[in-house]
């Protein structure tokens, strides 16, 4: 682990796409360490337990125990998680939870690409954009 290289906070309850994901950021080349969070509560016990919050949350919408939505607005609540880019990443592209999403404080909202290599293109943009060429909010 790199300690310098950005942390990914990544709330996914499909064991699948968590590991797809992870692969997508392997293969794009994207150094980052990555943390899972399950289900709603346990985002919320890992944003508010001790350390350092992570440079990027990746943020499914529909979780068992709290939704990606009341995680996106108890983050937004906090002082100290409030500037953390949220990226909503959900298979839903209804334009219901996009607003929503957008209304609670969502930085992006992505919708979940078919293909795999969809997906390692996607992992590689993002990464680029909030890793590389975003500007974060100092401390």
């Amino acid at each position: 682990m790199d300690l310098g290289a950005p942390t990914v906070l990544l709330v996914e309850d499909d064991p699948n796409d968590q590991l797809l994901l992870k692969r997508a950021f392997r293969k794009a080349g994207i150094v980052a360490t990555i943390n899972l969070a399950a289900d709603g509560d346990a985002a919320i016990t890992t944003l508010g337990g001790p350390g350092a919050p992570p440079t990027l949350v990746l943020l499914d919408l529909k979780l068992p125990r709290r939704s990606g939505f009341e995680v996106l607005a108890w983050m937004k609540g906090h002082e100290q998680l409030r500037r953390v880019p949220v990226i909503v990443f959900t298979s839903s592209g209804e334009a219901s939870d996009i607003r929503r999403a957008y209304d609670l404080g969502a930085n992006s909202f992505l919708v979940k690409p078919g293909k795999s290599e969809q997906l390692q293109d996607l992992v590689a943009a993002v990464a680029h954009y909030w890793f590389s060429l975003n500007q974060s909010a100092p401390g």
